[in-house]
């Protein structure tokens, strides 16, 4: 069952878009659909039923999305010490993730930035 938490986060801007579900979501396809969303789940194999060539294809397909989102909750979950918000109200709270989300950026600008520069020396 999806979390009531699921339904606040949706509005009508929503509707007719493709929501990245993990892997646990399998089976709760119709309660996205009545939220007018496309669910995108991965499929996963079972005993004596191994996926297909033809559903890793497209689990590979699925995740590429999924992945470029979680690296970066994975970056600030263990390089800033985790995800949770201490402060007192919404405007403070906003103003937290917006600033990791800016510290996120400046890490990855650097990130990038380096590499460029060692594939350069590397030529």
């Amino acid at each position: 069952m999806i979390p009531k938490v699921f339904e606040q986060l949706l509005d009508e801007s929503d509707k007719d878009k493709d929501l990245y579900l993990d892997a646990g979501y399998a089976g709760q396809e119709s309660t996205v659909k009545e939220h007018g969303m496309n669910p995108i789940i991965c499929e996963k194999g079972r005993r004596n039923h191994p996926l297909t060539e033809k559903q890793k294809a497209e689990n590979r397909r699925k995740s590429k999305t999924r992945c470029l989102v979680e690296h970066v909750f994975g970056f600030e979950e263990q390089s800033m010490h985790g995800l949770i918000v201490r402060t007192i109200g919404i405007v403070r709270a906003k103003a937290n993730v917006a600033m990791t989300n800016l510290t996120y950026n400046i890490f990855r600008y650097i990130q990038i930035v380096c590499n460029k520069r060692e594939l350069a020396i590397a030529q």
